[in-house]
């Protein structure tokens, strides 16, 4: 059984360092796993919604609750799904710095990614038209 997990976390380290070295082993990890997903970031917090088997996916947000370069790790939405959304990507990526301020706009009340002050449906929305307009990277 396939499920989507969204959550939001800020980051504990804020470095490029940091957060390439969290992609880097998502990209590393997760085709193994069967597990899909995108990454955002921008002013300090993470995005990021997985999908794969259930067990599989519920271990890894487990994982990443305990993780140290996370804190105030936030469950958005937890869904069963019939396919994928994020197929092609290991872990794509969206750098929030280098996007269209108009687009956060559209979703949140201020042109910054805050996942905190709005539903887990708005935040997977803001997702899927990052994807569609190529601001997600990192296809594998």
């Amino acid at each position: 059984m396939l499920v989507r997990l969204l959550y939001a976390s800020r980051a504990v380290d804020t470095s490029s360092g940091a957060i390439e070295s969290i992609l880097h082993q998502s990209r590393e990890h997760n085709p193994a796993s069967g597990v899909t997903g995108v990454l955002c970031y921008g002013s300090g917090i993470f995005l990021q919604v997985l999908e794969g088997g259930r067990m599989t996916v519920s271990e890894l947000f487990g994982h990443i609750q305990r993780d140290p370069r996370h804190k105030d790790v936030v469950l958005l939405s937890y869904e069963e799904i019939a396919e994928r959304r994020f197929a092609g990507w290991t872990m794509g990526e969206v750098n929030m710095t280098r996007i269209n301020t108009s687009i956060l706009l559209k979703y949140a009340e201020k042109a910054e990614l805050d996942p905190y002050s709005v539903s887990g449906k708005v935040s997977l929305a803001l997702i899927e038209e990052l994807m569609i307009t190529a601001c997600v990277v990192g296809r594998a």
